[in-house]
Parts: C-alpha cells; sequence; structure tokens
C-alpha cells in the first residue's frame, strides 16, 4: 500500500505530522507505540530504506512483502527509500533520503521521527542530514534504559525474530531466536539489551500498535557480508 499523506484525512489544529522511520524491529513499533500516546502529533506514514536488487530491509534483510503486512496492520502508508546493492555510497544514500525529505515537506509533514536510543554520533548526523529541509528531527525513545525499556516492550506485548546479528558481537546462534524474557537472560554483558550498537536486529510480528499479529516462521540462516541473517517468512 503506497498512499500520499493526504489520504490520511483531516488533521486536528496544532498537530504536527510525523514520518516514522521505520525499521521493521521492536524499537520502532515501540516509538510508534508511544507516538501515539500523544495529542500534539500523528503519525502519516512509515519510511524503510530498502536494497533495490534483493528487495529487503537494508540491514535487518527482512522482505519487502512483510514490511508491507506491517504496514497493513498498523494502518499506515509505506514509503520506500529504495537503495542500489553494494554500489550505495553514503552520497547516493544521502540523496536518496533528501528527495525522501522533499517529498514529505511538499505533504505538510512536520517531523520525522527515528528509534534511535542512545548513539550520539548516529543522532547528531540525522540532524544535519534534515537541516534545511524544513522538518525537524524527533527522537521519542531516546536516553530511555535499555535493559528496562526491553522489558516493558515484552511486557506490553511487543513480540519480535532476531533477523541478523554481528557475529564479532554477539555469538551467531541467536539469529533466528524469539527476542523474549530468556533471550534477554542469556545476552553477554557486554551486549546491549536493544542491541543499539549493533549486535542484532529485529523483526516484530506483534505489537500493541498493531491490528493484529503477523503469523511467522523462521526459514534458513545465511552467512554473508560478515554478518549472520535469519530469513523470516509469513507462516
Amino acid at each position: 500500500m503506497v498512499l500520499g499523506v493526504s489520504a490520511a484525512g483531516v488533521h486536528a489544529k496544532g498537530v504536527k505530522k510525523v514520518l516514522l522511520s521505520w525499521s521493521t524491529g521492536k524499537d520502532s513499533a515501540w516509538a510508534l507505540h508511544l507516538l501515539r500516546q500523544r495529542h500534539d502529533v500523528e503519525v502519516v506514514a512509515l519510511l524503510t530504506s530498502f536494497n533495490e536488487a534483493a528487495n529487503r530491509v537494508a540491514m535487518h534483510a527482512v522482505r519487502r512483502e512483510l514490511v508491507e503486512l506491517q504496514a497493513e496492520r498498523l494502518g499506515l502508508p509505506l514509503w520506500s527509500a529504495d537503495l542500489p546493492a553494494m554500489t550505495c555510497t553514503n552520497a547516493r544514500y544521502e540523496e536518496v533520503m533528501a528527495a525522501v525529505f522533499r517529498r514529505a515537506f511538499s505533504e505538510g509533514i512536520d517531523q520525522v521521527a527515528f528509534g534511535d536510543l542512545f548513539l550520539e554520533d548516529i543522532r547528531d548526523y540525522r540532524e544535519r542530514q534534515m537541516e534545511g529541509s524544513g522538518l525537524e528531527p524527533i527522537f521519542p525513545v531516546w536516553g530511555m534504559p535499555t535493559a528496562e525499556l526491553a522489558r516493558e516492550m515484552l511486557e506490553a506485548g511487543v513480540r519480535a525474530k532476531v533477523t541478523c546479528v554481528d557475529p564479532a558481537r554477539l555469538d551467531e546462534t541467536y539469529a533466528g531466536r524469539e527476542f523474549d524474557a530468556e533471550f534477554l537472560a542469556g545476552l553477554p554483558a557486554k551486549v546491549d539489551a536493544c542491541g543499539e550498537n549493533g549486535e542484532f536486529h529485529t523483526f516484530c510480528y506483534e505489537s500493541p500498535v498493531f491490528s493484529e499479529p503477523i503469523a511467522v516462521r523462521v526459514c534458513e540462516i545465511v552467512r554473508r557480508d560478515g554478518f549472520v541473517f535469519a530469513d523470516v517468512l509469513r507462516a
């Protein structure tokens, strides 16, 4: 489903329209959960970066079909930023994102939300990238203690599969596992509970913001480009 912001309907005066950077993982889902509890903003679309050749989410390697199912469960249009495989320089990435920001501004969006938790360099980069765009970057889950946040998400009903592991930071056997209390209890002390340092990435298939869960199964585990990926399929 690909729609313009205008399809979202009439917005209350003073309510800011938000484009949410959607990685498909638990942190994005929680950011949306928090934003939907506020009265001064309305999330009107999701933005996901895809590897154009593989038709999968950049880094997370989630199939586009599953992201579209998430958007359907959320009742939101999905915007895609398509990146060339293997040849995507940082300059090209910034060109693609600049085009997205121009579209967002032209459609009356006020803010772009990101699910970053504590990496200052990433936040600084996003803020520099958006300078002059007319859009304000916001960080709804910023600064939350990640161990507490992970438990809070689970208690609220967030369910996710681990889709990608950096074996230099976390044992590759964690790929494909359920993100649950047992997973958290088994993490080495040096690994962040939310994987904020890039130790792992997730695909969220159930959340308080979904109209219904997405039935999924983990298929093949593959090693590629120094990472270990779990191929998640619709069950």
